[in-house]
């Protein structure tokens, strides 16, 4: 695996390497030893997949506070998204900055996100599927997040039109 570190310290893009032969290829998607080796969470507690039906779908900005933080490694199957995160570490250089990146079922890449950051996406067409690892167990009444077009965060959306949960849409505003 290549690990591309972002601007946001701690949060990698990661491109699998593959090994191609007459049938296809093969390539690590996970490896507990590489992680650590990046000095990443590599426990793995709870995955999930999402299915968006429709291109312009939103989903976000979510986290979960301590003690249910989730480290999360995010791969789109099917279609493709653009993946947005939010580093909300107050101590941070990076604080309320955030950073995009697309990916696809044709690239493979993979988003490695550090606790305490706000992730969400936007489909970039329909039928789209969206496969998940948490480092964290989900915990409802942990669970929080930011508006997707907050002020404080400044994110370009590439798809005007937009599908989104009423409670993703009215977040309030993000007090630092």
């Amino acid at each position: 695996m290549i690990f591309k570190e972002t601007k946001l310290l701690g949060a990698f893009v990661i491109e699998p390497e593959k090994q191609e032969d007459q049938r296809g290829f093969m390539a690590r998607t996970f490896c507990r030893r590489e992680f650590e080796a990046h000095g990443l969470n590599p426990q793995v507690a709870q995955c999930n997949s999402s299915f968006n039906k429709y291109k312009g779908t939103l989903r976000g900005m979510h986290f979960q506070a301590a003690p249910f933080a989730q480290a999360k490694l995010v791969r789109c199957t099917a279609g493709s998204i653009y993946d947005v995160i939010i580093d909300l570490r107050p101590l941070s250089p990076t604080f309320k900055q955030y950073f995009a990146v697309e990916l696809s079922a044709q690239n493979r890449k993979l988003f490695y996100i550090p606790e305490d950051f706000a992730h969400g996406f936007q489909t970039l067409e329909d039928n789209t599927e969206v496969f998940y690892q948490m480092s964290q167990f989900y915990s409802g009444e942990h669970a929080r997040g930011v508006r997707w077009d907050d002020p404080a965060f400044d994110i370009e959306w590439p798809v005007a039109e937009r599908t989104i949960l009423e409670r993703d849409r009215t977040y309030p505003d993000y007090l630092s």
